[in-house]
């Protein structure tokens, strides 16, 4: 059985770590999931912040992550909502999405919004995205530096050389993954 985890909308919302993300998801080396309700919050808030997106470009990249992750899409989880408690309850739905599709994780930068010990009953642990990008390269190394090749040969507009991409992946709060990325620049 493959490790699943659901990403938060936080992870997703940045270009680079939803892209991080979802080519280690595409080379198999775990799960990705998430809900519509998850989607709906990373793309409302970067329209919010982004006037020069609009809707149709975010629709055609959440049709992108679909097709990339098959079976993503995490369904009929709102009934276990109201038993939930967390400290902010708009995060109910991010962990009832969890347990309704038996996640292992949830990959989030938000980790006080997910006390482990509230998670601990239902078998999942929330795990910031740099250890867990961090624990998806120890396990599979050879693939993941692939898959990270991969992503960064993608890059179009603007294209990126391995050390610009290192130095993005640092800003978006992944210093342990650039740095190790930075002793492998040559294999991505």
């Amino acid at each position: 059985m493959r490790y699943v985890a659901v990403l938060d909308a936080c992870v997703l919302y940045p270009a680079t770590v939803r892209d991080l993300l979802l080519s280690l998801a595409h080379a198999d080396l775990y799960h990705a999931k998430w809900s519509e309700d998850i989607q709906r919050e990373w793309v409302e808030n970067l329209l919010a912040k982004r006037t020069d997106l609009n809707r149709a470009q975010l629709e055609k990249t959440c049709q992108d992550m679909a097709r990339a992750v098959p079976d993503c899409l995490v369904r009929n989880y709102h009934f276990i909502i109201p038993n939930l408690t967390l400290p902010d309850p708009n995060d109910h739905h991010v962990l009832a999405a969890a347990i309704r599709c038996n996640a292992d994780a949830i990959v989030t930068i938000n980790l006080k919004d997910f006390p482990q010990d509230l998670l601990d009953e239902h078998g999942i642990e929330a795990q910031h995205p740099d250890d867990f990008v961090m624990n998806q390269i120890e396990l599979s190394q050879p693939h993941a530096l692939q898959a990270i090749k991969q992503m960064r040969s993608r890059l179009k507009n603007p294209p990126r050389s391995a050390a610009e991409l290192i130095g993005t992946i640092e800003r978006h709060q992944l210093p342990q993954t650039a740095a190790f990325l930075r002793e492998w620049q040559s294999l991505i």
